[in-house]
């Protein structure tokens, strides 16, 4: 198996050492740089001692870092730096795999909106495929630029598909109730995710406008193929890892949900739907590239309930980057990606 050579910009935060620990298992993938203006010069075995053994290389300068000689460049960063570097990167024949927000959105007035800064390369946004295997599968094997997908917006999505790609359910009712884990924050010092603030709390955040939404509301109306009506509420959950989000819509035709489920998702190896009466919990994925869905009919009413339970570093982001860069390189999907959840 051909080796491919990678970099990661911005190796220190949660998302670029859960790519590190995936990748070190991957048999194809050779890293060859890691970023870091913070840590450059020390060993990334020293910051992440899980590593140790298993990566050996230094963080380097992003300022005197060449990249143009990788086959991908992974950006683990936060919003905003990605646009400013694809560019180049995509111009020396470097394909790039962007885990943050910068090419989600295909609207750049809508980008700007959310985020708060003029978008860079709003010309790359067409050309940018949402890395969302389960619907993008064969744009994504052809692509040079992938918009990983956020987590809430990974479970959701996946939640609502089968419902929506058959016109199941009304698009105009759509409620999404979704809850995170603190690594969702990412790794930063901030008061609301201290262990003394999180820990024994529960509260919802964002239910005015979180960024997220656009991303999922442009994804579902997609698959709907027309204009989607959605209430997302998300909440922080005192656990580190995990992504809960309980959804609801109206049904519009009497079908049999938990065959519908089964048969969209029987050939995903990512997704796994439970049995009939289910619950699915944030631990069965605990560092797996898995998403688990039940789907519920309450008292045989009109009102549909999904439940989609994934880990928010791994299908949420790091492991979804590696699935998409399976594909774009011509490996199986599967590839480094078998890990089993731990338990407890």
């Amino acid at each position: 198996m051909d080796k491919i050579k990678i970099g990661i910009v911005g190796g220190t935060g949660y998302t670029g050492v859960e790519l590190l620990r995936l990748l070190a298992q991957h048999p194809a993938a050779e890293v060859v740089a890691i970023t870091s203006r913070s840590e450059a010069g020390q060993r990334v075995s020293d910051l992440f001692p899980s590593l140790r053994n298993h990566m050996a290389l230094s963080f380097s300068d992003p300022a005197i870092t060449d990249l143009r000689g990788c086959d991908v460049v992974f950006f683990a960063t936060p919003n905003g730096i990605a646009m400013q570097q694809a560019r180049a990167l995509l111009d020396a024949g470097v394909r790039v795999i962007d885990l943050a927000a910068d090419f989600r959105l295909k609207d750049a007035t809508e980008w700007e909106k959310w985020y708060g800064m003029p978008h860079a390369c709003p010309e790359l946004l067409a050309e940018a495929v949402y890395g969302l295997p389960e619907i993008n599968r064969e744009a994504i094997r052809k692509a040079r630029l992938i918009a990983n997908p956020g987590c809430y917006p990974t479970a959701i999505q996946l939640g609502f598909l089968p419902l929506l790609e058959t016109g199941a359910i009304d698009p105009a009712s759509l409620i999404a109730d979704a809850k995170s884990g603190v690594s969702g924050a990412g790794r930063k010092a901030e008061t609301h995710i201290l262990l003394a603030e999180a820990a024994e709390n529960f509260k919802a955040y964002g239910v005015g406008g979180h960024r997220h939404l656009p991303e999922i509301r442009q994804g579902l109306e997609a698959i709907a193929n027309k204009t989607v009506v959605l209430t997302f509420v998300p909440h922080l959950t005192p656990m580190i890892r995990g992504i809960h989000a309980t959804l609801y819509a109206t049904l519009q035709r009497e079908i049999d949900l938990q065959a519908l489920f089964e048969a969209r998702y029987a050939d995903e190896p990512f997704v796994d739907v439970l049995p009939q009466g289910a619950h699915p919990e944030t631990r069965s994925v605990r560092g797996t590239n898995l998403c688990r869905i039940a789907v519920h009919r309450p008292l045989g009413g009109d009102t549909v309930v999904i439940l989609s339970v994934i880990d928010n570093l791994v299908k949420g982001a790091a492991g979804q980057a590696i699935q998409n860069m399976n594909l774009m390189f011509g490996f199986a999907e599967t590839t480094g990606l078998a890990q089993i959840a731990l338990s407890p």
